[in-house]
């Protein structure tokens, strides 16, 4: 057993008596037969007599060397003798070959250390058919043409770990420039849409200025490119010198596109290109989404074991991106900007091409600033949850406690106006940069702004809070006009809406009323048509509001937005109907379609079929499932589809997803009994937790004596 290959399955890592230095990879995909062949050979540096080499490997068929073992369940391949090897995949039919290794599957390529502490350089060999494109990480050294095949030689990369390894191989058309170091840009789209590339171009241009500067470190490769992939299933990955987009996050056309998908295709560097956006205050976005899941019993802390690549994914959630990204800004307000920027700088200079953890960041911060960083912040990366303050007013004293969650909560913000007794306020955690929840216990809670509408949404739905609270604080902002503030009082009216159809059907129309008279006022200040001079945020505030009075069933809207759909129909060159409305005329349109009348659907459709632009297509899909009309709803199995299916409409939605009781979470659990898996175990542990607290939500809310009281008294303006 000492000697044998089994003594290395079940292992959780690779171990650690061999390490590769250098990677020769040659590659020849044939896109016609969805197969590649190739050969790796790898150069090992062994650190203890051995006569195995255990390295990862996934799905791959190919000849034998002399003595192989290989665990599949495992995914680790374990050779007697170094050979070359060959392998042929199955994948997809498509006309253009795109890799994507992140987070573990470079071990379906070729085999290797597929683990990101384990770095190497990389030489790459591809062959490919003469008249298509092939981009690696690299730029290429030597094209050998040989008839229909030519041979692609790349520079050696740096070191890196295997997921950042990227090939695309098609055909494409590019736009370049040159930054002031010399280093060459590029973006590729499809054959004809260079013209698209322009902005994301510019904004890659500038970021790399921007982040040398920032961090103190030159762009540190020879080439960025940039490469739009249609219906590439992730969002981006940045492999090294070879960043891969799906279409709508890299594309931008200034007559289509819309100024959500401008500034998404510029998020990147979007504070400091495009200060007028004031995207730090959009940032609350990201703490939200990380709250929310964060308060679930099956959230998971920041820094997680994973003992397989399989449960990699699992972790790869709003806890991960969102609240570690609120957890570090809000460690940069506590330090301050300068000394935090400092500290990064000398961070990434520190263990530049090597590998770090959790607490070399925390020392770092901790000698560059004099903090107790490391003290301070192990808390909030490991562990889960957050924590919730409590405040009340006491005399002329304000009180605040932390009863849960032993988080250090170093710093305290608050601010406070007084202008006489009745009209005093007080406003916790300002700027929203703490990664908390504040809850007022004052019998006048109105003296305290306790946070946001977000702050209060949450506690209503954790029933600490009633919704009957809830709905007076949303009245407070009838007359707001901030994007940042009504993007999110928004986003709870819409959620109110869908909850009172199962907790209140009988007031379902009522709150309906209710919340379009909250939004009204700033959508008809907007209006549908631009006006000169208006801001990026006022562009994406009129998108928003009337998405929302449209799925409110705001009668005056629909009309007007399937009068204006119908203009466009007929001309799609007319003014009436930009980009950024376009939504909100296709889900009205939708709204007057029925078993009896599906001319507005087949309109839809064929706007669908007649275009080429990734983001219309997906305006068009997320529409189709707002008709009133449930016999219009087919069950589908996009999820973007079901994203936009309508209160009318959910009852089919339940092939998918029919999430509102306890019954029907135990009907799910029953369901996945025997098909779990660890890339998804965690997610629907989370789904059927969030099923629960719905169902707990909607009976709290039918306790609530006096709701319909009070919805009738805000409509008629008394509350």
């Amino acid at each position: 057993m000492v000697d044998s290959p089994a003594r290395f399955q079940g292992q959780a890592r690779l171990p650690r008596f061999a390490a590769p230095l250098r990677y020769d990879l040659r590659l020849r995909p044939d896109l016609a037969a969805c197969t590649f062949s190739g050969a790796a050979a790898i150069a090992v540096a062994v650190s203890a007599p051995t006569r195995f080499l255990v390295l990862n490997a996934a799905e791959l068929d190919g000849l034998v060397p002399t003595e192989v073992t290989q665990f599949e369940e495992d995914e680790i391949l374990v050779l007697g003798f170094d050979r070359e090897l060959k392998y042929v995949y199955n994948g997809e039919s498509r006309n253009m070959a795109v890799t994507q290794f992140e987070s573990a599957d470079a071990r379906r390529c070729f085999p290797c250390w597929d683990d990101p502490a384990v770095k190497a350089k990389f030489k790459l060999t591809l062959e490919v058919p003469s008249d298509l494109l092939a981009l690696s990480n690299m730029p290429v050294v030597k094209e050998t043409v040989n008839g229909p095949i030519k041979t692609v030689d790349y520079e050696e990369s740096p070191l890196m770990s295997t997921y950042l390894v990227a090939i695309v191989v098609g055909l494409f058309d590019y736009i370049e420039s040159s930054t002031s170091e010399g280093t060459k840009v590029r973006v590729y789209t499809q054959i004809g849409k260079t013209n698209q590339g322009k902005f994301a171009l510019d904004v890659a241009m500038k970021s790399l200025d921007l982040y040398k500067d920032y961090f103190a470190t030159p762009y540190p490769l020879p080439k960025l490119d940039m490469i739009a992939i249609p219906d590439f299933a992730t969002g981006a990955m940045e492999n090294y010198g070879l960043v891969t987009y799906r279409d709508t996050a890299l594309l931008y056309d200034e007559l289509l596109s819309s100024a959500s998908s401008k500034q998404q295709v510029s998020y990147l560097a979007v504070d400091s290109l495009f200060p007028e956006w004031n995207n730090w205050t959009q940032f609350l976005d990201e703490m939200t989404s990380g709250l929310r899941l964060d308060a679930l019993a099956e959230s998971h802390p920041i820094e997680v074991e994973v003992n397989h690549a399989s449960e990699i994914d699992a972790i790869f959630d709003s806890i991960s991106y969102d609240k570690g990204a609120s957890v570090i800004r809000m460690l940069q307000s506590y330090l301050g900007a300068e000394p935090f920027q400092k500290a990064l700088a000398s961070y990434i200079k520190k263990y530049a091409y090597s590998n770090a953890k959790t607490e070399d960041l925390w020392a770092v911060l901790e000698e560059e600033s004099g903090e107790p960083i490391k003290d301070l912040m192990t808390t909030w990366t490991k562990q889960q949850g957050y924590p919730v303050i409590y405040a009340k007013i006491n005399g002329h004293y304000l009180e605040v406690e932390q009863k849960t969650d032993k988080m250090h909560i170093r710093e305290f913000t608050a601010s406070r106006s007084y202008n006489g007794e009745k009209n005093m306020w007080i406003k916790l955690n300002i700027h929203q940069t703490g990664f908390y929840r504040v809850i007022s216990l004052s019998t006048e809670w109105h003296l305290i702004l306790a946070g946001i509408v977000e702050d209060s949404y949450a506690l209503s739905v954790a029933r600490m809070q009633t919704l009957t609270s809830l709905l007076r604080l949303l009245n407070a902002y009838h007359d707001e006009s901030d994007y940042t503030v009504l993007s999110h009082v928004t986003s709870v009216c819409l959620s109110i809406s869908k909850i009172s159809v199962d907790a209140t059907p009988d007031l379902n129309k009522d709150f309906n009323q209710l919340l379009i008279k909250l939004l009204l006022p700033a959508a008809m200040k907007l209006g549908w048509d631009p006006k000169d001079g208006e801001s990026h945020l006022d562009v994406m505030l009129r998108s928003l509001l009337l998405i929302a009075l449209v799925r409110l069933g705001h009668n005056e809207t629909i009309n007007e937005g399937v009068r204006r759909f119908y203009i466009f129909f007929e001309d799609r060159k007319t003014s009436l109907l930009q980009p950024d409305t376009r939504k909100a005329a296709y889900l009205a349109v939708m709204r007057t379609v029925s078993t009896s009348n599906r001319s507005s659907y087949d309109a839809l459709l064929k706007i669908y079929r007649g275009t080429a632009e990734p983001e219309e297509k997906s305006r068009v899909l997320g529409s189709l499932s707002s008709s009133p009309d449930k016999d219009i709803v087919r069950n589908q199995d996009a999820y973007y589809i079901l994203g936009g299916i309508s209160i009318e409409g959910r009852g089919v939605a339940w092939t998918w997803l029919k999430f509102t009781s306890d019954e029907k979470a135990a009907e799910v659990s029953e369901f996945f009994a025997d098909r779990i898996k660890p890339s998804f175990e965690r997610t629907l542990r989370q789904s059927l937790e969030s099923v629960r607290i719905s169902a707990r939500w909607i009976e709290s809310i039918k306790s609530e004596a006096s709701l319909g009281q009070v919805v009738q008294e805000l409509l008629q303006g008394e509350a």
